[in-house]
């Protein structure tokens, strides 16, 4: 896989609580629209689409994506839990450098119920049974709290406990997440909050307040990528490309080391860096911008940690001398995050691609990382997946 691919065109829609969404059918035709139109090619152009959701039923894609044509191309459903948007667009990726497809989509969308997550299916096998087994272990299991809550709500806690942090420098990335969301008009908080504000909010789970936990959203991003003949033959920018991407699932680690921050993915996250440190031949040193995974504000600082961009152990230094927005080291979702802009499970991770391709195209507005030619993408999903894509604005 030589070839590369050039993120020719994105696109998302504003987000939004479940009680003012649309059916998942028009947000992704929507936000697929976005991204042909930003791309400059017609949904007949396309050859292959991969089309990603965690709530819906099978052939949920063919659905969404038939509103704009029925074209007879391969469309393949996808589903990783939160990482869904960015292992739809692994996959698209994996068709341009193999030389299957010239041009491709992928769209993710997802139409939330209100409410924490919850297992959908009580009469087989759970996937996160495992990772239950090992949390009560660990930290025992409280019936009253949500789940996700208690995986990064604890895994926040060991952090904590294992480098003397107050669990208060936790708020202080809430109140940042709000403050970046202010200048983005796809967010669905964006109003201030103070330190204090954030802490009084109600207990959820550990040092965990609910300002500090992502909301269920509604929503839906694309991305239209292709080989860089297809861009030239069509007159399409070429200017930003995936320079480098890989995938990890969970290791030995995650059960074996009774660790809450492994049990939510460190580990695999770490190793997927690394992959695509080695293989783009930059460092985290290099990196100006940046969307990680906050789904908690728990999971954004051990993930400071575990994509490199602190040593371990200085996470709250990193924070408190404020190396983790503008005029910093690095910009840390400039876009709000998912505790601000909002998750919406399978569109999150091209939510994340299209910020950062507008960031290297200079596109961001008031969110503007000045001079950036490298962003970096972080999208994990419990079960588990970890995503970590590198983009690269060229010529």
């Amino acid at each position: 896989m030589s070839r590369r691919t050039v993120v020719a065109g994105v696109g998302m829609i504003p987000f939004v609580t479940p009680s003012r969404t649309a059916p998942y059918t028009e947000m992704g035709q929507e936000a697929a629209r976005k991204a042909l139109a930003d791309a400059g090619v017609e949904y007949a152009d396309v050859q292959q689409a991969y089309v990603g959701y965690v709530y819906g039923d099978s052939t949920s894609g063919q659905a969404a994506v038939y509103g704009l044509g029925h074209s007879g191309i391969p469309v393949v459903n996808v589903n990783n839990n939160c990482s869904t948007g960015s292992t739809a667009l692994w996959l698209a990726r994996q068709a341009i450098e193999s030389g299957a497809a010239e041009c491709v989509i992928a769209l993710g969308f997802e139409q939330m119920q209100r409410g924490a997550l919850t297992d959908k299916w009580d009469d087989r096998p759970s996937p996160f049974a495992k990772f239950d087994e090992v949390t009560r272990e660990v930290q025992g299991w409280d019936e009253s709290a949500p789940m996700a809550a208690q995986y990064f709500g604890g895994a926040g806690a060991a952090y904590a406990d294992k480098y003397g942090m107050s669990p208060d420098v936790f708020a202080q990335i809430a109140v940042k997440a709000r403050r970046h969301a202010a200048n983005n008009p796809y967010a669905v908080f964006r109003d201030p909050v103070t330190v204090e504000e954030v802490l009084a909010s109600p207990r959820i789970f550990g040092p965990l307040t609910r300002l500090q936990c992502c909301p269920p959203t509604c929503g839906a991003a694309a991305a239209v990528l292709c080989s860089e003949e297809f861009a030239k033959a069509h007159g399409i920018d070429a200017s930003v490309i995936i320079r480098a991407q890989a995938m990890a699932t969970d290791l030995p680690s995650t059960f074996d080391e009774a660790d809450m921050m492994k049990v939510v993915g460190y580990d695999m996250a770490k190793a997927a860096a690394k992959q695509v440190y080695e293989a783009a031949g930059v460092g985290p040193e290099d990196i100006r911008v940046v969307e990680l995974h906050d789904c908690f504000t728990t999971n954004e600082l051990i993930t400071y940690e575990g994509l490199g961009l602190t040593p371990e152990g200085t996470a709250e230094k990193f924070i408190r001398d404020g190396d983790n927005t503008y005029g910093g080291r690095v910009v840390t979702n400039p876009s709000g995050g998912l505790l601000s802009k909002g998750h919406p499970l399978g569109a999150t991770g091209l939510a994340q691609c299209a910020e950062l391709v507008w960031q290297l195209r200079g596109q961001a507005e008031a969110r503007q990382v000045d001079g950036v030619r490298i962003g970096l993408q972080h999208n994990i999903g419990l079960g588990g997946a970890a995503v970590v894509t590198l983009y690269e604005k060229v010529g």
